[in-house]
């Protein structure tokens, strides 16, 4: 395998201020390397969000469920409102290059912007940035708790994708 093309996400520093939150006061960035190809970031957006493994959605029942105590939104809120959506994500906005999911409530605002481009190596390189505007103490603790499981679930989601984009350019054995 292309010692350039790990299986896991690296870790790399956000560009804040972003145009999708300029406010935010919390944000990280994650990006893969993928085989070049012409997928675009609402097809890797739909790859990654569109369906979470069954212990990611257990976790967003167990959120829901402390969420909706304090009268935060929950993965069902507002699922009538005529919006696309990836997933439960909103989608604020899109190209073929981006794609900005999120909301505002009453806690914090969020974003997750999926971008794909080409590197100078010839690999597509595919980063997911989300950023978070906390707007109250109960922002600030709810980001603080989980925190590590968003860590967990967006480096889960990306290798996933990186590892069905190798399988589907690999050139199959006779």
């Amino acid at each position: 395998m292309d010692e350039a093309m790990s299986a896991r996400p690296s870790m790399v520093k956000p560009h804040v201020p972003h145009p999708a939150l300029p406010g935010a006061d919390w944000a990280d960035c994650y990006e893969l390397r993928i085989p070049k190809s012409d997928v675009t970031a609402m097809a890797a957006a739909r790859a990654m969000l569109g369906r979470f493994p069954l212990w990611v959605r257990l976790l967003l029942r167990l959120r829901d469920a402390v969420a909706g105590r304090f009268g935060l939104r929950t993965t069902r809120s507002d699922q009538a409102d005529g919006l696309e959506r990836i997933g439960f994500f909103p989608v604020v906005s899109q190209s073929d290059r981006q794609v900005v999911l999120g909301f505002d409530d009453r806690h914090l605002d969020f974003r997750v912007v999926i971008d794909v481009r080409d590197d100078d190596a010839g690999h597509r390189l595919v980063d997911t940035t989300t950023l978070v505007r906390r707007k109250i103490l109960l922002g600030r603790i709810y980001i603080a708790l989980i925190a590590p499981f968003h860590r967990l679930i967006v480096t889960t989601m990306l290798a996933d994708f990186g590892k069905r984009m190798r399988a589907i350019s690999s050139p199959t054995l006779p």
